[in-house]
């Protein structure tokens, strides 16, 4: 029941010191310079952090958990994510999604997958819809969705600017937001909509009209893979300066051997540059999603599948090949997801919060422990908890 971190260089994702922190149960109970425990207390587990980053446990907003692809026919859908897949990551919480198919992966599914992880030992929460518009939900409302489904926090990945989505018009995205909007504000969910971007002519353009002709707010909008091409890319910092939420996608198809690509560590570099807000920007993985690979024709050639592990290892290179501050820089992976899904238990080393905790090395901020509601989940390079089908 009771764990004592000790001596850890503390980051909440602001930086603390030096601190102890104790664990009791699932919770962060307290939070001191020093935690003496008494004589002939009852037994607690005693971590050594002297040599570590003690960081919130990572939030990855962005990920299929059923699975995902088929672009390239039956063959070439991805498996089901596994406990390890997440947690040697460094994930505790994550939000899991559909993508381009939304009639073999179903949102009943998707919910189920959800609980399932949740009972392996992290936390688990769910977007409704796919890149379908209309949008298919569980309850045949997206607003009844997020009212009534605990774990229903908001809406997508709709796909905007892509030759796989449906061509929604703008009124149809108004009117999803809209919907999502209401859903959250009844509920005291954040009712975002996340939106793929593909690598369209059009960009962000539906989304400049709606924030131009409506009264919906750019914080509605989560805008995913904005690291496509450079001209997304730069109206998407217009966007971020605007109040919009932007979304870097970490996971990549191995494929490419472009050495000037823009890796997620320049960009957040780069936007920081540009005087964006830190607080509007995320890293999410696209993990276990398919990473389809097309010619120009659009034709399908080849399939990678998106890595969780990814998610850490793009902060890692922020802060150490692009000298990102490690407050900055953690923050896309902790507090800024957890403040934009209105998670209010999550993203934050603070008393009360869920003990979510990870231990990085310091030499080398290499993933040392991974500690999710309490639990050791990994450590040393052992995975500690396994899911239910692991062997």
């Amino acid at each position: 029941m009771l764990k004592l971190i000790k001596n850890g260089e503390v980051y909440s994702p602001k930086y603390l010191g030096i601190k102890d922190i104790l664990l009791i149960g699932d919770k962060i109970g307290y939070i001191d310079d020093c935690i003496n425990i008494p004589d002939n207390f009852v037994d607690i587990e005693i971590i050594d952090a002297a040599r570590s980053l003690v960081v919130p446990g990572f939030i990855d907003g962005h990920v299929h958990i059923t699975g995902g692809g088929g672009e390239g026919g039956f063959k070439t859908r991805t498996p089901e994510i596994q406990l390890s897949d997440i947690t040697t990551g460094g994930v505790t919480t994550i939000v899991g999604v559909l993508g381009t198919d939304g009639t073999t992966r179903t949102m009943t599914n998707l919910l189920a997958k959800a609980y399932a992880l949740d009972e392996e030992g992290i936390t688990c929460y769910v977007l409704t819809g796919s890149y379908q518009v209309p949008v298919r939900t569980i309850t045949g409302s997206i607003q009844d969705d997020i009212i009534l489904i605990e774990k229903i926090i908001g809406v997508g990945e709709i796909a905007l600017s892509d030759h796989r989505s449906s061509q929604p018009t703008m009124e149809d995205i108004a009117k999803i937001a809209a919907e999502a909007r209401v859903g959250g504000i009844l509920s005291g969910k954040a009712g975002v909509v996340n939106i793929h971007m593909g690598d369209g002519a059009r960009n962000i353009r539906f989304i400049e009209q709606i924030l131009d002709e409506t009264e919906i707010p750019p914080r509605q909008f989560v805008l995913t893979h904005v690291l496509r091409n450079p001209e997304l890319f730069k109206v998407s910092i217009d966007y971020a300066k605007r109040g919009g939420l932007v979304d870097f996608t970490t996971s990549t198809s191995n494929t490419s051997t472009d050495e000037d690509k823009l890796t997620p560590g320049k960009a957040l570099k780069i936007m920081l540059e540009e005087g964006v807000n830190i607080e509007n920007i995320t890293f999410t993985s696209d993990g276990q999603g398919s990473l389809p690979i097309f010619d120009k024709e659009r034709r399908y050639i080849g399939l990678g599948v998106g890595k969780v592990t990814s998610l850490y290892n793009a902060v890692r290179e922020a802060i150490i090949k692009e000298k990102v501050a490690i407050e900055d820089a953690i923050k896309v992976i902790t507090s800024n997801p957890a403040n934009n899904y209105m998670l209010k238990d999550k993203g934050h080393i603070e008393v009360g919060k869920d003990a979510d905790i990870v231990l990085l090395n310091k030499d080398d901020l290499n993933i040392n422990s991974v500690i999710s509601r309490g639990k050791v989940m990994y450590h040393n390079g052992e995975v500690k908890v396994k899911g239910t089908f692991e062997k």
